[in-house]
């Protein structure tokens, strides 16, 4: 079963919306977003964030992601990713890193669980979804002990032989 219809991707008549959202969230200092770019092609395939950003803890949350199809399930994701957590705690020195998402995407849940994160806890009625129901969203993160070794297996992730 395809699950995306319980990510946050805004409908195409909306993405302006959200660009100028993410881009004024950017000014306030809470967010910082990126347009995720395909090596192969050059061209622009998705975008992803850096929300929740908290400097008096030095903890980030890498979310509000989505991909153009062609690029689900490659290991464009597990590459970007790794950019960003080495980017969050090498150079920004956060102690940790956070992921949300729908607790029935079973696509991005386990996309997250192979990044290394770990589940901390399940969020109920946490938020509505754009239809107006109540969502549970579960929290994942990495800690700057456990950055370490999910780097090291990141990066055996993009080596071996697919």
């Amino acid at each position: 079963m395809n699950n995306l219809w319980y990510a946050l991707v805004p409908e195409p008549e909306h993405f302006s919306q959200d660009v100028e959202k993410r881009l004024e969230n950017f000014q306030k200092k809470e967010c910082l977003p990126f347009v995720v770019i395909d090596k192969r092609s050059g061209k622009p395939v998705g975008i992803t964030s850096y929300n929740r950003v908290d400097h008096a803890v030095r903890r980030v949350e890498i979310g509000a992601t989505w991909y153009g199809i062609e690029v689900q399930r490659t290991a464009l994701n597990t590459e970007a990713k790794y950019l960003l957590l080495k980017h969050a705690f090498e150079e920004l020195n956060c102690v940790a890193v956070e992921f949300r998402t729908h607790f029935l995407n079973s696509q991005s849940r386990r996309a997250i669980e192979r990044l290394g994160a770990k589940l901390d806890g399940i969020l109920r009625n946490h938020m509505k979804t754009k239809t107006g129901e109540l969502r549970d969203s579960c929290v994942y993160s990495i800690i700057e002990s456990e950055w370490p070794s999910v780097k090291h297996h990141l990066e055996w992730q993009m080596v071996k032989p697919r």
